[in-house]
């Protein structure tokens, strides 16, 4: 479909329309950060965001979620799908996405996450601006995404909507749309070429030789245990992640002792419990007992483990790991530097 002009003065009437017909989520301000949350005004929209504490994952797969209620024999499911709008998305929080919709369908498909996503339409938007520790621009993340419905692009006088699918078609009634001209297009295409340029900090590795070098230094036990020398295993690497998708499952019982729900809650493999299992009544054994086999770990499935799934690296270079890490130790961008300088 041809792109679409949205002047500015139309801009806000139209996400006032968004508002109204339904819940439309965006991106709001959160003291001196931002969060993705229920618009109830377009004055609220923080467009001009560089990236959110946590990403759009938690709306499809929340830190909580309750999978089926059961009361004695009987079992019933929980899903319960919202038909919303999640406006504003960066395009590195899309290809997370992407890679989660491929994690959550391959094998027995998760229902719970798919239902969701399924429901929502997602209007993707070219980053006006980069956060301090991302470098997305440098990691092809920027201009991949295939999992959004619209792309919304600023650019002088106005903005420029281009719709993926049908969904995102359907959302053009809500505005004063007009045919975008061929300089309006253009200045569209080079904004989103321009936006990696955002980027202060920058991966210098080629995936491929950063997967194969990650193999080689696993035995490495002095870089894993030096490069995590200072973690507290706290898993605030793993909580923000939008490519992390492990989870732990609860029976949440009712005082009946006959009904209760059962819930999934995330889980993070930095910590430490992590990776404990039961030997018995009172043994147990932690198959990553150390903090570098936990985070030999992590960074072995960010950026060599899920490659070939995936198409590349399970890591779109947000900055969100650096920036939650109290220790300052989680930033791929240095960690990857440290493990590609080490000698063979």
């Amino acid at each position: 479909m041809q792109e679409q002009f949205l002047a500015d003065k139309a801009f806000e009437p139209f996400l006032a329309k968004l508002i109204a017909a339904g819940p439309v989520v965006g991106p709001v301000g959160k003291r001196s950060q931002f969060v993705f949350a229920p618009l109830r005004s377009p004055a609220e929209a923080r467009l001009d965001y560089d990236v959110t504490i946590l990403p759009p994952k938690k709306l499809f797969f929340p830190p909580a979620q309750d999978l089926v209620r059961f009361d004695g024999d009987k079992v019933e499911g929980c899903i319960e799908p919202v038909a919303m709008v999640v406006f504003g998305v960066h395009p590195y929080d899309v290809k997370a996405l992407d890679m989660t919709d491929l994690l959550f369908k391959e094998r027995n498909e998760d229902r719970n996450y798919l239902a969701h996503r399924e429901a929502a339409t997602l209007v993707a938007m070219t980053p006006q601006k980069a956060s301090s520790r991302a470098f997305w621009g440098s990691i092809g993340t920027g201009v991949e995404p295939k999992g959004h419905d619209a792309l919304l692009t600023k650019v002088p006088g106005g903005w420029i909507y281009e719709a993926r699918t049908p969904k995102g078609t359907a959302l053009l009634k809500h505005g004063d749309f007009a045919s975008a001209t061929k300089e309006q297009s253009s200045a569209a295409r080079k904004a989103g070429l321009d936006a990696g340029r955002k980027c202060s900090a920058n991966l210098k590795h080629p995936a491929a030789a950063v997967a194969h070098r990650m193999k080689t230094v696993f035995k490495d036990e002095k870089l894993w245990n030096g490069l995590a020398e200072d973690c507290f295993s706290c898993g605030s690497c793993n909580t923000v992640c939008p490519t992390c998708y492990c989870f732990d499952v609860q029976d949440r019982w009712n005082l009946d002792q006959k009904s209760g729900t059962r819930t999934r809650y995330w889980d993070a493999c930095l910590a430490e419990d992590f990776s404990k299992v039961t030997l018995g009544a009172n043994a147990s054994e932690n198959f990553r007992e150390t903090k570098g086999e936990r985070f030999r770990h992590r960074f072995m499935r960010k950026a060599s483990y899920l490659n070939e799934k995936l198409g590349g690296p399970a890591c779109v270079g947000c900055g969100r790991c650096s920036a939650a890490c109290t220790a300052d130790i989680a930033d791929p961008v240095r960690v990857i530097d440290t493990i590609m300088g080490r000698p063979s």
